[in-house]
């Protein structure tokens, strides 16, 4: 395995602990809101942070149009729940095409890992797909401790 196929790997999951994949559409919908007693989001709100982070992420390597969001306003969510559950399939396809649109530019012959990305001052690609690596296995983990919190899987 080379190092693309590596950082494939690791950007899918599961490597040292439960793929998102494999869980998150066993949460039913109405647990998606619910705050477990000391915690200060739901499953839904830790969700939207991650696919959002994880576009924003995307969206400065590769747009042409790229403009910086507010923090801490833009990466969460106003409410505690989807509207709907459209909108909560929604919200998980977007991650996962996001997640396969970087997979994709990581196995893009052309893609050199060490290069600066279009809107990075020193921002290599190899750093934001390790950003996006670590960030989503830190909330992986955190959703995982939520879901057993609220009785799911």
């Amino acid at each position: 395995m080379n190092e693309k196929e590596r950082l494939i790997k690791h950007l899918q999951g599961g490597e040292a602990f439960t793929s998102l994949s494999h869980f998150i559409n066993d949460v039913p919908y109405d647990k998606l809101g619910e705050r477990p007693e000391g915690l200060p989001y739901s499953i839904y709100e830790l969700f939207y942070h991650m696919q959002y982070s994880q576009e924003d992420i995307i969206s400065f390597c590769m747009d042409d149009h790229y403009e910086s969001r507010n923090w801490p306003d833009d990466y969460w969510p106003s409410r505690k729940q989807p509207k709907n559950e459209g909108e909560w399939n929604d919200l998980k396809t977007r991650f996962f095409e996001d997640r396969n649109r970087l997979a994709g530019l990581i196995d893009n012959k052309d893609s050199a890992l060490m290069d600066v990305v279009k809107h990075g001052q020193d921002q290599t690609l190899f750093r934001e797909i390790l950003l996006v690596i670590e960030h989503n296995a830190y909330h992986t983990g955190q959703l995982f401790v939520l879901c057993r919190l609220l009785g799911v899987k």
